[in-house]
């Protein structure tokens, strides 16, 4: 494919939601839509949302200068619970782009424990799969909706479909699994009955088909007005095992081995094989649905534009980078370290990887690496593979101001969590502006006093916090409990009091 399709995404401004394309997206945009989830760091969303930027607009030149453009690696050095992830996460989950997160420290060169770096473009690769036949299922999910109704009148009232199966129709049969010969064999057995009855019973058949088609309009009705949603059925379904791809050959872990041999040993023992379900109305809408945009999607269509948008837009951020990194006068187990580096530097410079989905280039794929470079500096990695990551940003520690955001703006911060958790068992509690002063205050204390875990300090805090309402919710069902000051004083006076804090956080 030499061109991107235009992906749609949703943008929230000001509470309401709207859609946009993505080539329209602008860097202030993303930076907006990053703001709205991750306080700070704005050097940091700054260079994403130009990477991001730079990804589309390399899609808009000719052909030729377009695989000239290689993408700009972003490495980011920060401490831990600065947003570091969260920033790629928000990313990929805003443009739509297959991502995964791997850790750099479960990879190791042969010979090691441990998963070979090509892994990562497997999984990637999966993403993108299960990515693109979900959009390629929702835009045709409307389109089988009538089909659905059918098949579940065809349960609900068997029999009654005689006359869609005389135009050609298949359905429930294929959806049962059964044979085309067998259909075939009982539809001569139909007309050759049909040719001994007597004349005097064709008026009776006649009315009989005429109630049936009468029962059957009324359980339509019912079914579209949601009446038999808990109506249970028998609906037989059928699993095909597929053959396995070569990747067993191609993939060099033992994963990768043991879950092709499964895929080998389920195929061998079973083959097709039907199974018998009594699931209610609703459960056996979802299968029959699934049944149908299955059969209506080309598998071969949506490996080529998974493994088209994996090449052109993924994005794999690679956490704890700094772990592998050899620092100067150590030795021993830095011998992998330093192996490792060097497997993963062809997969960042380009090159091709086999996967059960097809070969997958690697040459334009965004990588985003991270780490605390608190034992080791950025030099310390392998001079090939710190010119693979041109741009460098540095993020910033967090302070109380920065708790106190954390705690009130984000669309998704913990005290929203904690309010939405103790409402589900009747008790409201609501959080002063002093209070959540006063929480992110001790949280920037102990970060400076015992270890900086930036953000994630402040989920001990509120769980320290709140651990008795937790546990005692259900008697306060009905109250509404305001958190103040002097709340957050008597609750975390050990923590403010002990000076061997670590022992009560983490």
């Amino acid at each position: 494919m030499e061109t991107q399709k235009a992906q749609s995404v949703q943008l929230v401004n000001n509470g309401k939601k709207k859609k946009v394309v993505l080539d329209d997206l602008t860097p202030k945009e993303i930076v907006e839509q990053l703001d709205a989830y991750i306080i700070g760091q704005n050097n940091a969303k700054k260079k994403v949302a130009i990477a991001l930027r730079n990804r589309t607009r390399r899609l808009k030149v000719p052909k030729d200068m377009r695989e000239e453009i290689a993408p700009k690696n972003i490495m980011m050095i920060g401490p831990t619970g600065v947003g570091k992830t969260e920033i790629a996460r928000r990313l990929a989950k805003l443009c739509g782009a297959p991502f995964i997160k791997v850790e750099a420290t479960k990879y190791t060169e042969v010979g090691y424990v441990g998963r070979d770096v090509e892994s990562m473009i497997r999984d990637l690769m999966a993403v993108g799969y299960r990515l693109v036949k979900t959009e390629m299922q929702d835009e045709l999910r409307g389109s089988v909706q009538d089909k659905v109704l059918e098949d579940l009148l065809d349960l609900l009232l068997p029999g009654s479909g005689q006359k869609k199966e005389k135009t050609g129709a298949s359905l429930p049969m294929s959806i049962f699994g059964t044979p085309a010969k067998d259909i075939e064999d009982k539809k001569l057995d139909q007309k050759k009955e049909k040719n001994k009855i007597a004349p005097g019973a064709n008026s009776k058949s006649k009315e009989e088909k005429e109630n049936l088609l009468t029962t059957r309009e009324k359980l339509k009705k019912m079914l579209v007005d949601g009446k038999l949603e808990d109506r249970e059925v028998e609906i037989v379904v059928s699993k095909s095992n597929k053959m396995p791809s070569m990747e067993i050959i191609a993939g060099g872990s033992f994963e990768d081995m043991e879950s092709a041999m499964q895929n080998i040993t389920s195929m061998l023992s079973g083959g097709n094989k039907q199974k018998k379900k009594t699931v209610t109305i609703a459960e056996a809408r979802t299968i029959l649905t699934e049944e149908h945009l299955d059969r209506m999607i080309d598998p071969d269509k949506v490996c080529d534009v998974a493994r088209d948008r994996v090449e052109q837009m993924g994005i794999i951020f690679i956490d704890e980078i700094d772990k592998i990194a050899v620092s100067s006068g150590r030795s021993g187990s830095d011998v992998s370290r330093e192996g490792v580096q060097r497997d993963i530097l062809p997969i960042v410079e380009g090159s091709k990887v086999n996967t059960k989905h097809g070969v997958v280039d690697t040459t334009h794929i965004l990588f985003i690496a991270a780490g605390a470079f608190n034992m080791s500096k950025p030099s310390d990695l392998v001079p090939e593979l710190q010119g693979r990551f041109p741009l460098r940003v540095e993020l910033d520690s967090l302070n109380a101001e920065d708790f106190r955001r954390i705690l009130t703006e984000p669309k998704n911060a913990l005290t929203r969590q904690y309010e939405a958790l103790l409402q589900t068992e009747g008790v409201t509690i609501k959080f002063t502006p002093d209070a959540i002063f006063s929480m992110s205050e001790l949280a920037a204390d102990v970060n400076k006093s015992v270890e900086n875990i930036g953000a994630r300090r402040l989920h001990t805090i509120i769980e320290t916090l709140l651990e008795e309402l937790s546990f005692e919710a259900n008697e306060h069902s009905g109250e509404t409990i305001e958190i103040t000051p002097a709340y957050v004083d008597e609750k975390l006076k050990d923590i403010t009091l002990d000076q061997d804090l670590s022992k009560y956080i983490l």
